[in-house]
Formats: structure tokens, C-alpha cells, sequence
């Protein structure tokens, strides 16, 4: 899928905005995409490397289906390559390593297996499901026939066109807004205009979307990037979740202190300065950043512990309606419950 025929048994693949040209023989920057004589072959269909039931919250969605589980997969490989990656030891792996590694399961298994744990959702997650896409679709059109909803947790460096695929069976979304164009440049050897039309289209093809900055130390934690950020996210809707979430020194940027309270505090004091609805702080719980509040009158509306609900205090609209709202104002709060 997504992918042009060259002269010279070259191809062009466009399932990302990397927009590889790969010889034969060779594969694409993600490094699990193999040209073979002219013919662009996924190396990690049904290749799933890890399955978990994780709570929604983890992704992280706070307005998505609260509390709920989601059967979460990954295969191998990613086409960033940050240097802050958390699951650099599966997202790197094929940039460092000929084989495959993983268990083969079928679309069918995932659903079923999701379907017995009771899980509300599946996500491809922990790695950029961009690059298993073809098995992500699979899955994802077969849960959505069952009720079983779909996310993505990913950088947004997906490209239009397999974006508008994925669409009707893709019903939330958080994507990564990690920075400037000299971050994507220089910690993730990407670019972040892809990042900012992919959110865009999301959000007008109509996935839930929500957006998460991982805030680090001296490179993406100044006001004005932090201001940058909040006011993109108003332009496309301000309704759209904010996670703005503290670093913890890994991978290749363990000289840096993780990131202080007060920095994540400050930003999601942007954040709602700027006039988003919904702002919250990631890695810390009991802070208080992560509960969410009314936008209209500040009421206390779920109170959260980490990944975890400790108060729900949402009153459920009517039926027509579809929806939650704050049981003191009635404001109806955005997402989906």
C-alpha cells in the first residue's frame, strides 16, 4: 500500500512525509519496509512484538471512554529515530538488526483477544503504527464491524492519504507535538509541518484527537516554544486535550535532570492562558495537573491519580445528547464518553 513504481526497480513510499525512495534491495528510513524487485514489502505484518491491556489513561486520552481499557500492540520499528525514546530498544531495533522479532498474530486474534479482556478499545501504540500500518487497518476495520473502537498513539508524521484510509475505523488519536522545526531536526531527524497538517486532518475527517508535548530541559521547555505550541492546538480546535508531560532521562539524552514540576505547572498555565479548555500535566501524579476541571465554572470533574480514576463526578447527558457534563453547570464537556 501507498507506495509508487520507479524506473531502475526503485519505488517511492508515501505511507509517511519521510517520502522514502528506496533501490532494490534496500529498505525505507523506518527500516521495515523492504523493496524487493520493484515490489514495497511490509517486514512486520502480524510481527506483533508487544501486547498489553493498558488503562486509557496511559495513551495518554483523558476524554476518551474514562477508565476504560484498551488492548494495546506494537510490532518493531519506527521512522523517527528520537533520542529520547522510551521504547528505543523495539523502536530502533530494525536500524540495528537484520531480523524480525516478534509473535505472529492474525487481525483476527487481536480482535478476538481484545473482545475476551473486555477491552473498550485497541491501540497501536508503543511504537509509530504508521509503520505497521497494512496490520493496523486490518485489525482496525475488523474491531470497528464488532463495536470495538480504535487508536493511534503517534508522531503525526503519517501521510494524507493513509490518514484518510485509516480514518473511518480510527476513532481517537493522540498525537505527538514534540517541538520547533529545530527539534524535529535535530532529536527526532524529522520535520514538524507533517506533524502540524496531520493534526489538522485528523481533527477535520473526525477522529478524537488529543496532543501530547514530552517537555524537555533546554530543548523544548522555553515559554515561547511552549506558547508556540498552545496556540497551534487553539487554531485547530480549543477543545483538544493538551498533555504537556515531564522527561525522565533515557536513551541518548541521559545527561539531562528530568523535567521540574514548576516547568510542567508553567505550561499548562500557557496552555489555558492562551484559551485552551483542557490543559493537563503528565508523569506526576498528585500533582493535580492531571485532574480535569469545567472550563466554565472550574468545578472538579475527575480527579485522577496517574493512570488511574479515584472520582468520576460527571453527570451523563441524555441519550441524544451523547455526551458528559459538569454536574454543577451543565457545561458539556468535550469528548467521547
Amino acid at each position: 500500500m501507498f507506495y509508487d513504481k520507479l524506473e531502475n526497480q526503485k519505488v517511492k513510499c508515501f505511507l509517511c512525509a519521510h517520502n522514502c525512495i528506496i533501490s532494490d534491495g534496500r529498505r525505507g528510513i523506518c527500516a521495515v519496509r523492504e523493496n524487493r524487485k520493484g515490489t514495497l514489502y511490509s517486514l512486520v505484518y502480524g510481527r506483533v512484538i508487544s501486547m498489553n491491556i493498558d488503562p486509557i489513561e496511559k495513551k495518554p486520552l483523558f476524554h476518551f471512554y474514562p477508565a476504560s481499557t484498551s488492548f494495546s500492540i506494537a510490532t518493531v520499528g519506527c521512522n523517527f529515530k528520537c533520542m529520547h525514546c522510551q521504547n528505543y530498544d523495539i523502536s530502533q531495533y530494525p536500524k540495528k538488526h537484520n531480523d524480525i522479532p516478534g509473535e505472529d498474530v492474525t487481525p483476527e486474534e487481536i480482535v478476538n483477544a481484545a473482545e475476551r479482556a473486555g477491552c473498550k478499545s485497541i491501540s497501536y501504540t508503543y511504537t509509530e503504527p504508521t509503520i505497521f500500518f497494512e496490520f493496523a487497518y486490518d485489525c482496525a476495520r475488523l474491531a470497528h464491524a464488532k463495536g470495538i473502537k480504535n487508536i493511534f498513539v503517534s508522531n503525526g508524521y503519517t501521510g494524507p492519504e493513509p490518514t484518510k484510509t485509516i480514518a473511518p475505523y480510527l476513532d481517537g488519536n493522540n498525537i505527538d507535538l514534540k517541538g520547533s522545526e529545530e527539534f524535529y531536526k535535530k532529536i527526532c531527524g524529522a520535520r514538524s509541518q507533517p506533524v502540524l497538517d496531520t493534526i489538522r486532518l485528523m481533527k477535520s475527517l473526525g477522529v478524537w484527537v488529543e496532543i501530547t508535548t514530552l517537555v524537555i530541559p533546554a530543548y523544548n521547555d522555553s515559554e515561547e516554544n511552549l506558547k508556540w505550541i498552545a496556540e497551534f492546538i487553539k487554531s485547530v480546535d480549543p477543545a483538544i486535550p493538551w498533555h504537556v508531560t515531564q522527561f525522565y532521562p533515557t536513551y541518548q539524552l541521559l545527561d539531562l535532570p528530568g523535567t521540574p514540576v514548576k516547568i510542567l505547572r508553567r505550561a499548562r498555565e500557557i496552555g489555558l492562558e492562551v484559551g485552551l479548555k483542557y490543559v493537563y500535566e503528565g508523569n506526576v501524579p498528585g500533582e493535580g495537573g492531571e485532574n480535569t476541571y469545567c472550563p466554565s465554572c472550574g468545578e472538579l470533574l475527575i480527579e485522577r491519580f496517574g493512570f488511574y480514576i479515584k472520582k468520576n463526578k460527571m453527570a451523563d447527558l441524555s441519550a441524544e445528547q451523547a455526551g458528559s457534563q459538569c454536574f454543577k453547570c451543565k457545561t458539556k464537556i468535550d469528548g467521547v464518553f
